[in-house]
């Protein structure tokens, strides 16, 4: 079973991956999948009714507004990161818990670095897919690597402007 490191409040820890990603062109095997976003909207009716968790992963060109009636049964949504240096998703997972008020998994998939770590949780993701062998304990050190931070954002940690303004900044 794949593992993922999942952030939790006391750090960071390797989880297994119970769900399978199936490409658009496979049969959809046994236990929770993740389908692409046109693969759920041809399928996920029916898989809702199988009594099985169903996931979606969305290409940065998708837009996450086209799942927004349907996100109280996806448990889990993977953004699929072709390219570090693309930044789209940011936008989606904080979209995702900002405005939608999307409860379930955030999970970072694909060309997803270490040093990303920060502001991806900043913006609501809590889970990664990674290849580069790195630990747990490396991503919790990457998401704490700045005690300050210059803007709000889904994780609700407060700007360093407040702290000034009450008087509280180091």
């Amino acid at each position: 079973m794949p593992k993922l490191i999942k952030l939790t409040a006391d750090g960071a820890e390797l989880v297994d991956d119970r769900f399978t990603t199936v490409a658009d062109d496979e049969s959809i095997p046994a236990g929770d999948v993740i389908l692409s976003l046109t693969r759920y909207q041809a399928e996920g009716e029916v898989l809702a009714g199988s009594n099985r968790a169903t996931g979606v992963l969305l290409a940065g060109e998708e837009e996450v507004e086209a799942l927004v009636y349907d996100l109280p049964r996806i448990p889990v949504i993977a953004l699929s990161f072709a390219k570090y240096r693309d930044g789209r998703h940011y936008s989606t997972a904080r979209l995702l818990r900002e405005r939608y008020g999307y409860k379930g998994e955030i999970r970072a998939v694909g060309d997803v670095l270490r040093e990303q770590a920060g502001p991806m949780v900043r913006c609501g993701i809590e889970v990664f897919a990674v290849s580069d062998g790195s630990t747990p304990e490396q991503w919790a050190a990457a998401t704490a690597r700045f005690r300050h931070v210059y803007q709000r954002a889904a994780d609700s940690r407060e700007p360093i402007f407040a702290e000034r303004a009450e008087g509280r900044a180091e």
